[in-house]
Protein backbone atom coordinates (compact mmCIF):
# COMPACT_ATOMS: atom_id res chain seq x y z
CA UNK A 1 0.00 0.00 0.00
CA UNK A 2 1.65 3.40 -0.93
CA UNK A 3 2.28 6.14 1.54
CA UNK A 4 0.13 7.76 0.22
CA UNK A 5 -3.69 6.35 0.36
CA UNK A 6 -5.05 8.51 -2.51
CA UNK A 7 -2.58 7.41 -4.94
CA UNK A 8 -4.69 4.35 -4.92
CA UNK A 9 -7.82 6.49 -6.48
CA UNK A 10 -8.55 5.16 -10.23
CA UNK A 11 -6.29 2.14 -9.44
CA UNK A 12 -7.73 -1.22 -9.19
CA UNK A 13 -7.03 -3.24 -6.03
CA UNK A 14 -7.74 -7.08 -5.78
CA UNK A 15 -10.07 -6.45 -9.13
CA UNK A 16 -12.27 -3.98 -6.99
CA UNK A 17 -12.06 -0.18 -8.85
CA UNK A 18 -10.65 2.39 -5.74
CA UNK A 19 -13.06 5.49 -6.17
CA UNK A 20 -12.05 7.43 -3.04
CA UNK A 21 -10.77 7.50 0.19
CA UNK A 22 -13.20 7.23 3.31
CA UNK A 23 -11.50 7.23 6.35
CA UNK A 24 -7.91 5.69 7.45
CA UNK A 25 -6.44 5.05 11.00
CA UNK A 26 -2.83 4.12 12.11
CA UNK A 27 -3.22 0.37 10.78
CA UNK A 28 -5.80 0.61 7.47
CA UNK A 29 -7.29 2.63 5.14
CA UNK A 30 -10.96 2.00 3.69
CA UNK A 31 -11.81 2.89 0.53
CA UNK A 32 -14.71 3.37 -1.45
CA UNK A 33 -14.62 1.09 -4.22
CA UNK A 34 -16.78 -0.48 -6.85
CA UNK A 35 -17.32 -4.45 -7.54
CA UNK A 36 -17.47 -4.46 -11.36
CA UNK A 37 -18.12 -8.51 -10.86
CA UNK A 38 -21.72 -7.20 -8.70
CA UNK A 39 -21.74 -3.66 -10.04
CA UNK A 40 -22.02 -3.01 -6.31
CA UNK A 41 -20.22 0.26 -4.27
CA UNK A 42 -18.27 -1.40 -1.28
CA UNK A 43 -16.00 -0.40 1.46
CA UNK A 44 -12.73 -1.67 1.01
CA UNK A 45 -10.47 -1.90 3.96
CA UNK A 46 -6.32 -2.33 2.86
CA UNK A 47 -4.62 -3.19 5.83
CA UNK A 48 -1.41 -1.96 6.32
CA UNK A 49 1.30 -4.28 4.61
CA UNK A 50 3.64 -4.61 7.57
CA UNK A 51 0.96 -6.45 9.20
CA UNK A 52 0.80 -9.04 5.99
CA UNK A 53 4.45 -10.69 7.06
CA UNK A 54 3.05 -12.18 10.26
CA UNK A 55 2.29 -15.18 8.50
CA UNK A 56 0.11 -16.49 12.05
CA UNK A 57 -1.43 -12.54 12.10
CA UNK A 58 -2.49 -12.74 8.12
CA UNK A 59 -4.11 -16.51 8.52
CA UNK A 60 -6.33 -15.98 11.17
CA UNK A 61 -7.54 -12.47 9.77
CA UNK A 62 -8.78 -14.28 7.21
CA UNK A 63 -10.04 -17.31 8.94
CA UNK A 64 -12.06 -15.00 11.91
CA UNK A 65 -13.13 -11.99 9.13
CA UNK A 66 -14.62 -15.09 6.87
CA UNK A 67 -16.28 -16.90 9.89
CA UNK A 68 -18.03 -13.01 10.69
CA UNK A 69 -18.90 -13.09 7.25
CA UNK A 70 -21.03 -16.17 7.76
CA UNK A 71 -22.90 -14.81 10.26
CA UNK A 72 -26.77 -13.97 9.29
CA UNK A 73 -27.49 -10.96 11.41
CA UNK A 74 -29.42 -7.87 10.07
CA UNK A 75 -27.03 -5.74 12.63
CA UNK A 76 -23.63 -7.31 11.80
CA UNK A 77 -21.92 -5.49 9.03
CA UNK A 78 -22.44 -7.28 6.04
CA UNK A 79 -18.73 -9.09 4.77
CA UNK A 80 -18.05 -9.82 1.25
CA UNK A 81 -14.91 -10.95 0.51
CA UNK A 82 -11.34 -10.89 3.27
CA UNK A 83 -8.38 -12.24 1.44
CA UNK A 84 -4.70 -11.22 0.51
CA UNK A 85 -4.10 -9.68 -2.84
CA UNK A 86 -1.55 -10.90 -5.20
CA UNK A 87 1.17 -8.80 -3.49
CA UNK A 88 0.03 -10.63 0.07
CA UNK A 89 -1.45 -7.49 1.32
CA UNK A 90 -4.43 -7.88 3.28
CA UNK A 91 -7.91 -6.41 2.29
CA UNK A 92 -11.75 -7.22 3.60
CA UNK A 93 -14.51 -5.87 1.38
CA UNK A 94 -18.49 -5.32 2.76
CA UNK A 95 -21.39 -3.46 2.58
CA UNK A 96 -20.98 0.25 2.26
CA UNK A 97 -22.79 2.23 4.78
CA UNK A 98 -23.59 5.69 3.49
CA UNK A 99 -24.64 7.47 6.89
CA UNK A 100 -22.98 8.47 10.30
CA UNK A 101 -21.38 6.78 13.24
CA UNK A 102 -22.82 6.74 16.97
CA UNK A 103 -19.75 9.22 17.74
CA UNK A 104 -20.80 11.82 15.26
CA UNK A 105 -24.31 11.53 16.58
CA UNK A 106 -23.37 12.12 20.05
CA UNK A 107 -20.47 14.49 19.13
CA UNK A 108 -23.18 16.56 17.02
CA UNK A 109 -26.27 16.34 19.39
CA UNK A 110 -25.21 15.77 23.13
CA UNK A 111 -26.82 13.31 25.02
CA UNK A 112 -29.17 10.96 23.18
CA UNK A 113 -33.03 11.05 23.57
CA UNK A 114 -34.07 8.09 25.66
CA UNK A 115 -36.48 6.34 22.67
CA UNK A 116 -33.87 6.80 20.28
CA UNK A 117 -31.20 5.42 22.18
CA UNK A 118 -32.88 2.16 23.93
CA UNK A 119 -33.49 1.84 19.86
CA UNK A 120 -29.51 1.85 19.42
CA UNK A 121 -28.90 -0.07 22.07
CA UNK A 122 -31.12 -2.78 21.56
CA UNK A 123 -29.80 -3.94 17.92
CA UNK A 124 -26.37 -3.85 18.63
CA UNK A 125 -27.14 -5.88 22.19
CA UNK A 126 -28.48 -8.40 19.42
CA UNK A 127 -25.66 -8.35 16.84
CA UNK A 128 -23.21 -8.96 19.74
CA UNK A 129 -25.10 -11.48 21.23
CA UNK A 130 -25.07 -13.15 18.02
CA UNK A 131 -21.54 -13.29 17.42
CA UNK A 132 -21.31 -14.65 21.07
CA UNK A 133 -23.17 -17.49 19.70
CA UNK A 134 -21.18 -18.21 17.22
CA UNK A 135 -17.93 -17.95 19.78
CA UNK A 136 -16.66 -14.96 18.31
CA UNK A 137 -15.64 -11.75 20.41
CA UNK A 138 -15.77 -8.64 18.74
CA UNK A 139 -13.24 -6.78 21.77
CA UNK A 140 -13.64 -2.94 20.31
CA UNK A 141 -17.06 -2.35 20.63
CA UNK A 142 -16.73 1.86 20.64
CA UNK A 143 -19.39 4.50 19.30
CA UNK A 144 -17.14 5.11 15.86
CA UNK A 145 -17.93 1.17 15.05
CA UNK A 146 -21.93 1.85 15.39
CA UNK A 147 -23.01 2.42 11.80
CA UNK A 148 -26.21 4.62 11.37
CA UNK A 149 -28.21 3.71 8.40
CA UNK A 150 -31.33 5.54 8.84
CA UNK A 151 -33.13 3.76 11.34
CA UNK A 152 -31.05 0.74 11.00
CA UNK A 153 -27.80 0.11 12.92
CA UNK A 154 -24.82 -1.91 11.88
CA UNK A 155 -21.94 -3.16 14.25
CA UNK A 156 -18.87 -3.43 12.97
CA UNK A 157 -15.23 -3.71 12.60
CA UNK A 158 -15.42 -7.61 13.84
CA UNK A 159 -11.98 -7.95 10.84
CA UNK A 160 -10.26 -9.33 14.34
CA UNK A 161 -12.24 -10.50 16.93
CA UNK A 162 -11.20 -13.52 19.18
CA UNK A 163 -12.45 -17.17 19.82
CA UNK A 164 -14.11 -16.98 23.60
CA UNK A 165 -11.30 -19.65 24.16
CA UNK A 166 -8.57 -17.46 23.42
CA UNK A 167 -6.13 -15.19 25.66
CA UNK A 168 -7.09 -11.13 25.48
CA UNK A 169 -4.62 -8.80 25.74
CA UNK A 170 -1.29 -8.08 23.16
CA UNK A 171 -0.61 -9.19 20.20
CA UNK A 172 3.07 -10.46 18.65
CA UNK A 173 3.50 -6.68 18.00
CA UNK A 174 2.77 -6.23 22.30
CA UNK A 175 -0.37 -4.01 20.46
CA UNK A 176 -3.44 -3.90 22.45
CA UNK A 177 -6.57 -4.72 20.28
CA UNK A 178 -9.12 -2.42 21.57
CA UNK A 179 -9.49 1.35 22.55
CA UNK A 180 -8.59 1.93 26.12
CA UNK A 181 -11.65 4.05 26.45
CA UNK A 182 -13.88 1.05 26.60
CA UNK A 183 -11.98 -1.74 27.54
CA UNK A 184 -12.55 -4.21 30.36
CA UNK A 185 -10.28 -4.81 33.03
CA UNK A 186 -10.06 -8.33 32.08
CA UNK A 187 -9.17 -7.48 28.25
CA UNK A 188 -5.83 -5.14 30.29
CA UNK A 189 -5.07 -7.35 32.73
CA UNK A 190 -4.75 -9.93 29.46
CA UNK A 191 -6.71 -12.71 30.67
CA UNK A 192 -9.26 -15.17 29.17
CA UNK A 193 -12.21 -13.47 28.05
CA UNK A 194 -15.60 -13.77 26.91
CA UNK A 195 -18.98 -11.95 25.81
CA UNK A 196 -19.15 -10.25 28.61
CA UNK A 197 -15.92 -8.34 27.75
CA UNK A 198 -17.96 -6.25 24.74
CA UNK A 199 -20.72 -5.93 27.16
CA UNK A 200 -18.34 -3.94 29.03
CA UNK A 201 -17.37 -1.88 26.36
CA UNK A 202 -21.27 -1.36 25.56
CA UNK A 203 -21.66 -0.37 29.23
CA UNK A 204 -19.05 2.06 28.52
CA UNK A 205 -21.01 3.13 25.47
CA UNK A 206 -24.42 3.74 27.02
CA UNK A 207 -22.83 5.42 29.37
CA UNK A 208 -21.44 8.05 26.61
CA UNK A 209 -24.51 7.99 24.90
CA UNK A 210 -26.78 8.84 27.39
CA UNK A 211 -24.53 11.64 29.03
CA UNK A 212 -22.13 12.73 26.38
CA UNK A 213 -19.16 11.89 28.59
CA UNK A 214 -17.45 8.92 28.75
CA UNK A 215 -17.23 6.91 32.17
CA UNK A 216 -13.35 7.42 32.52
CA UNK A 217 -12.02 11.00 31.75
CA UNK A 218 -8.53 10.68 32.11
CA UNK A 219 -5.51 12.85 30.87
CA UNK A 220 -3.43 10.05 29.70
CA UNK A 221 -3.96 6.13 28.42
CA UNK A 222 -1.78 4.97 32.03
CA UNK A 223 -4.72 6.48 34.26
CA UNK A 224 -7.00 5.70 32.03
CA UNK A 225 -6.26 1.50 32.07
CA UNK A 226 -6.06 2.40 36.06
CA UNK A 227 -9.72 3.51 36.20
CA UNK A 228 -10.78 0.91 34.37
CA UNK A 229 -9.56 -1.60 36.64
CA UNK A 230 -9.80 0.33 40.16
CA UNK A 231 -12.15 3.55 40.04
CA UNK A 232 -15.94 3.71 39.55
CA UNK A 233 -17.44 6.24 37.46
CA UNK A 234 -19.55 9.08 38.56
CA UNK A 235 -23.04 7.77 38.88
CA UNK A 236 -25.48 8.29 35.88
CA UNK A 237 -28.46 9.62 37.60
CA UNK A 238 -26.14 12.76 38.22
CA UNK A 239 -24.57 13.16 35.19
CA UNK A 240 -27.84 13.09 33.87
CA UNK A 241 -30.76 13.76 36.71
CA UNK A 242 -33.85 13.29 34.46
CA UNK A 243 -32.88 9.99 34.92
CA UNK A 244 -33.90 7.26 37.82
CA UNK A 245 -31.63 6.65 40.28
CA UNK A 246 -32.54 2.78 39.66
CA UNK A 247 -30.56 3.21 36.40
CA UNK A 248 -27.05 3.54 38.55
CA UNK A 249 -27.53 -0.50 39.67
CA UNK A 250 -27.97 -1.46 36.06
CA UNK A 251 -24.60 0.33 34.89
CA UNK A 252 -22.88 -0.83 38.06
CA UNK A 253 -23.68 -4.55 36.85
CA UNK A 254 -22.78 -4.11 32.82
CA UNK A 255 -19.32 -2.53 34.13
CA UNK A 256 -18.39 -4.61 37.38
CA UNK A 257 -15.17 -5.08 37.55
CA UNK A 258 -15.78 -8.79 37.30
CA UNK A 259 -16.94 -10.25 34.33
CA UNK A 260 -19.08 -12.72 36.69
CA UNK A 261 -20.63 -9.88 38.15
CA UNK A 262 -22.13 -8.79 34.62
CA UNK A 263 -25.02 -9.54 32.72
CA UNK A 264 -25.17 -12.89 31.41
CA UNK A 265 -25.69 -11.59 27.57
CA UNK A 266 -26.30 -8.19 26.37
CA UNK A 267 -29.50 -8.18 25.46
CA UNK A 268 -30.23 -8.90 29.14
CA UNK A 269 -28.29 -5.73 30.18
CA UNK A 270 -30.15 -3.25 27.56
CA UNK A 271 -33.70 -4.69 28.70
CA UNK A 272 -32.65 -4.31 32.39
CA UNK A 273 -31.52 -0.50 31.07
CA UNK A 274 -34.76 0.06 28.51
CA UNK A 275 -37.05 -1.43 31.93
CA UNK A 276 -34.87 1.57 34.03
CA UNK A 277 -35.03 4.22 31.66
CA UNK A 278 -38.47 3.61 29.89
CA UNK A 279 -38.33 6.56 27.07
CA UNK A 280 -40.91 7.46 24.18
CA UNK A 281 -40.24 5.45 21.00
CA UNK A 282 -39.04 8.20 19.01
CA UNK A 283 -37.18 11.10 20.69
CA UNK A 284 -36.70 14.39 19.10
CA UNK A 285 -34.11 12.86 16.65
CA UNK A 286 -35.33 9.96 14.80
CA UNK A 287 -33.27 8.03 13.05
CA UNK A 288 -34.59 8.76 9.96
CA UNK A 289 -33.50 12.25 9.95
CA UNK A 290 -30.01 12.26 10.49
CA UNK A 291 -27.68 14.87 11.07
CA UNK A 292 -26.11 15.81 7.65
CA UNK A 293 -24.94 12.85 6.23
CA UNK A 294 -20.85 11.77 5.49
CA UNK A 295 -20.14 8.83 4.09
CA UNK A 296 -19.28 6.53 6.62
CA UNK A 297 -17.90 3.13 6.24
CA UNK A 298 -16.17 3.26 9.53
CA UNK A 299 -15.14 5.49 12.36
CA UNK A 300 -14.16 8.74 12.26
CA UNK A 301 -12.36 8.97 14.86
CA UNK A 302 -8.70 10.04 16.01
CA UNK A 303 -6.48 7.02 15.56
CA UNK A 304 -4.90 5.80 19.24
CA UNK A 305 -1.34 4.18 19.61
CA UNK A 306 -3.01 1.32 21.62
CA UNK A 307 -5.90 0.91 19.08
CA UNK A 308 -5.34 -2.68 17.30
CA UNK A 309 -4.32 -3.49 14.05
CA UNK A 310 -8.03 -3.87 12.62
CA UNK A 311 -9.99 -2.07 14.90
CA UNK A 312 -9.12 1.01 13.42
CA UNK A 313 -10.65 4.02 13.39
CA UNK A 314 -10.90 6.19 10.18
CA UNK A 315 -11.93 9.51 8.82
CA UNK A 316 -14.90 9.59 7.05
CA UNK A 317 -14.29 12.61 4.07
CA UNK A 318 -16.94 13.43 1.85
CA UNK A 319 -19.82 11.96 0.41
CA UNK A 320 -19.16 9.54 -2.30
CA UNK A 321 -20.70 10.21 -5.42
CA UNK A 322 -22.70 7.24 -7.44
CA UNK A 323 -20.83 4.23 -9.03
CA UNK A 324 -20.07 3.74 -12.63
CA UNK A 325 -17.47 1.70 -14.40
CA UNK A 326 -16.23 4.19 -17.23
CA UNK A 327 -14.36 2.07 -20.40
CA UNK A 328 -11.12 0.47 -19.93
CA UNK A 329 -11.34 0.38 -16.26
CA UNK A 330 -10.27 4.05 -15.48
CA UNK A 331 -12.87 5.90 -12.81
CA UNK A 332 -15.83 7.99 -14.25
CA UNK A 333 -18.38 9.85 -12.12
CA UNK A 334 -21.21 10.11 -12.94
CA UNK A 335 -23.11 14.12 -12.63
CA UNK A 336 -25.40 14.49 -9.56
CA UNK A 337 -28.97 13.84 -9.46
CA UNK A 338 -31.13 16.84 -9.96
CA UNK A 339 -34.88 16.38 -8.42
CA UNK A 340 -37.34 16.87 -10.99
CA UNK A 341 -40.89 17.62 -9.48
CA UNK A 342 -43.49 18.12 -12.10
CA UNK A 343 -47.24 18.09 -11.25
CA UNK A 344 -50.27 18.89 -12.82
CA UNK A 345 -54.01 19.25 -11.96
CA UNK A 346 -55.05 16.47 -13.88
CA UNK A 347 -52.72 13.89 -12.27
CA UNK A 348 -53.54 14.91 -8.74
CA UNK A 349 -56.90 14.65 -9.75
CA UNK A 350 -55.95 10.66 -11.41
CA UNK A 351 -54.05 10.10 -8.24
CA UNK A 352 -56.69 10.71 -6.03
CA UNK A 353 -58.96 9.04 -7.96
CA UNK A 354 -56.59 5.93 -7.43
CA UNK A 355 -56.12 6.14 -3.89
CA UNK A 356 -59.80 6.00 -3.79
CA UNK A 357 -60.70 3.65 -5.75
CA UNK A 358 -57.72 1.65 -3.49
CA UNK A 359 -58.89 2.42 -0.38
CA UNK A 360 -62.76 1.34 -1.38
CA UNK A 361 -61.18 -1.90 -3.13
CA UNK A 362 -59.16 -3.03 0.31
CA UNK A 363 -62.33 -2.82 2.39
CA UNK A 364 -63.40 -6.14 0.52
CA UNK A 365 -62.14 -9.02 0.73
CA UNK A 366 -59.50 -8.26 -1.88
CA UNK A 367 -55.70 -9.33 -1.62
CA UNK A 368 -52.24 -8.25 -3.04
CA UNK A 369 -49.03 -9.88 -3.85
CA UNK A 370 -45.90 -9.53 -2.88
CA UNK A 371 -43.17 -8.80 -5.20
CA UNK A 372 -40.48 -10.58 -5.14
CA UNK A 373 -37.09 -8.65 -3.79
CA UNK A 374 -33.54 -9.53 -2.82
CA UNK A 375 -34.99 -9.18 1.06
CA UNK A 376 -37.44 -11.79 0.14
CA UNK A 377 -37.12 -13.42 -3.46
CA UNK A 378 -40.66 -15.01 -3.44
CA UNK A 379 -44.05 -13.79 -4.33
CA UNK A 380 -46.86 -14.88 -2.08
CA UNK A 381 -50.64 -13.09 -1.22
CA UNK A 382 -51.54 -11.13 1.79
CA UNK A 383 -54.72 -9.34 2.68
CA UNK A 384 -55.47 -6.08 0.47
CA UNK A 385 -55.65 -3.95 3.79
CA UNK A 386 -52.22 -4.88 4.67
CA UNK A 387 -49.29 -2.96 4.07
CA UNK A 388 -45.75 -4.37 3.01
CA UNK A 389 -42.17 -3.00 4.40
CA UNK A 390 -39.09 -4.42 2.94
CA UNK A 391 -36.14 -3.39 5.03
CA UNK A 392 -33.47 -3.06 2.86
CA UNK A 393 -31.76 -6.47 1.37
CA UNK A 394 -32.52 -8.08 4.99
CA UNK A 395 -36.58 -9.10 5.47
CA UNK A 396 -39.74 -8.34 4.45
CA UNK A 397 -43.35 -8.13 6.55
CA UNK A 398 -46.63 -7.58 5.89
CA UNK A 399 -48.71 -6.68 8.49
CA UNK A 400 -52.14 -4.42 9.34
CA UNK A 401 -49.07 -2.85 11.26
CA UNK A 402 -45.93 -3.13 9.23
CA UNK A 403 -44.29 -0.69 11.23
CA UNK A 404 -44.13 -1.48 14.22
CA UNK A 405 -43.34 -4.93 13.30
CA UNK A 406 -40.12 -4.01 11.20
CA UNK A 407 -39.03 -2.24 14.42
CA UNK A 408 -39.61 -5.56 16.43
CA UNK A 409 -37.99 -7.80 13.71
CA UNK A 410 -34.91 -5.71 13.22
CA UNK A 411 -33.94 -5.44 16.58
CA UNK A 412 -33.51 -9.05 17.01
CA UNK A 413 -33.07 -10.60 20.40
CA UNK A 414 -32.83 -7.11 22.49
CA UNK A 415 -36.03 -5.77 20.83
CA UNK A 416 -38.64 -3.46 22.71
CA UNK A 417 -41.46 -5.03 22.45
CA UNK A 418 -43.61 -2.08 24.33
CA UNK A 419 -45.72 -1.13 20.91
CA UNK A 420 -46.55 -4.81 19.31
CA UNK A 421 -47.43 -5.46 23.42
CA UNK A 422 -49.73 -2.97 22.89
CA UNK A 423 -51.30 -3.49 19.64
CA UNK A 424 -51.78 -7.65 20.85
CA UNK A 425 -53.76 -6.36 24.33
CA UNK A 426 -55.70 -3.79 22.14
CA UNK A 427 -56.54 -5.80 18.69
CA UNK A 428 -55.44 -9.12 18.84
CA UNK A 429 -56.66 -9.76 15.51
CA UNK A 430 -54.46 -6.95 13.95
CA UNK A 431 -51.38 -8.49 15.62
CA UNK A 432 -50.85 -10.48 12.55
CA UNK A 433 -48.28 -10.93 9.55
CA UNK A 434 -46.28 -12.59 7.63
CA UNK A 435 -42.35 -12.81 7.83
CA UNK A 436 -39.56 -13.66 5.56
CA UNK A 437 -35.91 -13.83 5.60
CA UNK A 438 -33.34 -15.51 3.56
CA UNK A 439 -30.44 -17.10 5.97
CA UNK A 440 -27.35 -19.91 5.75
CA UNK A 441 -28.05 -20.47 9.13
CA UNK A 442 -31.27 -21.97 9.28
CA UNK A 443 -31.47 -25.63 8.46
CA UNK A 444 -34.71 -26.73 6.92
CA UNK A 445 -33.22 -30.14 8.08
CA UNK A 446 -32.33 -29.53 11.65
CA UNK A 447 -33.97 -30.42 14.94
CA UNK A 448 -36.44 -28.57 16.64
CA UNK A 449 -33.42 -27.83 19.24
CA UNK A 450 -31.43 -26.73 16.41
CA UNK A 451 -33.72 -24.59 14.89
CA UNK A 452 -34.86 -23.36 18.46
CA UNK A 453 -31.46 -21.70 18.76
CA UNK A 454 -30.51 -20.50 15.50
CA UNK A 455 -34.15 -18.95 15.58
CA UNK A 456 -33.59 -17.14 18.68
CA UNK A 457 -30.06 -15.22 17.34
CA UNK A 458 -32.38 -14.03 14.78
CA UNK A 459 -35.78 -13.17 15.70
CA UNK A 460 -37.18 -11.21 18.47
CA UNK A 461 -37.81 -12.55 22.14
CA UNK A 462 -37.88 -16.01 23.32
CA UNK A 463 -38.71 -19.09 20.95
CA UNK A 464 -41.20 -21.75 21.82
CA UNK A 465 -40.87 -24.57 18.53
CA UNK A 466 -42.57 -27.72 18.10
CA UNK A 467 -41.24 -30.68 15.98
CA UNK A 468 -40.17 -30.68 12.68
CA UNK A 469 -42.97 -31.21 9.74
CA UNK A 470 -42.61 -32.42 6.26
CA UNK A 471 -44.79 -30.12 4.17
CA UNK A 472 -45.24 -27.64 1.05
CA UNK A 473 -45.01 -24.12 0.81
CA UNK A 474 -46.78 -23.12 -2.38
CA UNK A 475 -44.32 -24.85 -5.02
CA UNK A 476 -41.47 -25.64 -2.91
CA UNK A 477 -40.93 -28.14 -0.26
CA UNK A 478 -40.59 -27.70 2.89
CA UNK A 479 -40.09 -27.79 6.32
CA UNK A 480 -42.87 -26.86 8.72
CA UNK A 481 -42.09 -25.62 12.72
CA UNK A 482 -44.94 -24.11 14.98
CA UNK A 483 -44.11 -22.18 17.98
CA UNK A 484 -44.59 -18.57 19.61
CA UNK A 485 -42.34 -15.97 20.12
CA UNK A 486 -42.60 -14.48 23.85
CA UNK A 487 -41.22 -11.34 25.21
CA UNK A 488 -40.53 -12.01 29.36
CA UNK A 489 -40.81 -8.44 30.27
CA UNK A 490 -44.40 -7.62 28.56
CA UNK A 491 -45.44 -10.89 28.42
CA UNK A 492 -46.59 -10.37 25.29
CA UNK A 493 -46.79 -13.72 22.82
CA UNK A 494 -47.24 -13.79 19.34
CA UNK A 495 -47.77 -17.52 18.08
CA UNK A 496 -46.39 -18.37 14.51
CA UNK A 497 -46.41 -20.96 11.64
CA UNK A 498 -43.23 -21.16 9.69
CA UNK A 499 -41.82 -23.09 6.54
CA UNK A 500 -38.06 -23.39 6.20
CA UNK A 501 -37.32 -24.30 2.45
CA UNK A 502 -34.38 -25.00 1.65
CA UNK A 503 -33.23 -23.27 -1.74
CA UNK A 504 -29.79 -21.80 -3.11
CA UNK A 505 -27.81 -19.96 -2.48
CA UNK A 506 -29.54 -19.61 1.15
CA UNK A 507 -32.12 -20.93 3.34
CA UNK A 508 -36.12 -18.81 3.30
CA UNK A 509 -37.96 -18.51 6.39
CA UNK A 510 -41.62 -18.03 5.47
CA UNK A 511 -43.39 -17.18 8.80
CA UNK A 512 -46.68 -16.36 9.06
CA UNK A 513 -47.94 -14.75 12.82
CA UNK A 514 -50.71 -14.02 14.73
CA UNK A 515 -52.16 -13.39 18.34
CA UNK A 516 -53.51 -16.49 18.54
CA UNK A 517 -52.20 -20.01 20.43
CA UNK A 518 -52.09 -21.47 16.80
CA UNK A 519 -52.49 -19.18 13.96
CA UNK A 520 -53.41 -22.60 11.28
CA UNK A 521 -56.00 -20.24 10.08
CA UNK A 522 -57.65 -19.53 6.86
CA UNK A 523 -55.44 -16.47 6.13
CA UNK A 524 -52.72 -18.82 6.90
CA UNK A 525 -53.83 -21.76 4.25
CA UNK A 526 -53.83 -19.18 1.71
CA UNK A 527 -50.69 -17.28 2.56
CA UNK A 528 -48.71 -20.40 2.34
CA UNK A 529 -50.25 -21.93 -0.54
CA UNK A 530 -49.63 -18.95 -2.81
CA UNK A 531 -45.89 -19.17 -1.99
CA UNK A 532 -43.68 -19.17 -5.32
CA UNK A 533 -40.07 -18.98 -4.81
CA UNK A 534 -38.39 -17.35 -7.78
Amino acid sequence: MPLNERSLIGQEVAGYYIEDVVGKGGMAVVYLALDPRLSRRVALKILNPVLSVDDRFRQRFILESRTVASIEHPNIIPIYEANADADGVLYISMRYVDGLDLRRLIYDRGPLPLGQANQIFAQVAAALDAAHAHDLIHRDVKPANILLAGDHVYLTDFGITKHRSSISGLTQTDQFIGTPRYMSPEQINKEHIDGRCDQYALACVVYEALSARLPFQRENDIALLWAHLAEQPTPLSQVRPELPAQVDAVMMRALAKSPEQRYATCAEFVTALREVIGGPHSGPYPLRNPVPRQAAAFSPEQPQATTGPVGEPVHPTRPAQSPSRPPGGALRRRPGRIAIVAATLGAAAAALALVAYIVMDHRGDTWARYRASAAAPLTFEYPGDWTVRTHQDLFAVASPHAPEFEQLFVAGPGADWTRVAEIVADDPGSASGVYVQVSDTLDANGTSELMKAKMEALLPGEVDLGRPVPDQAGNSPATRFDGSLHDPGSGARLGFVSYVIDREPKTMLVMYFCAKTTCDDAAQTRIRQSVHVS
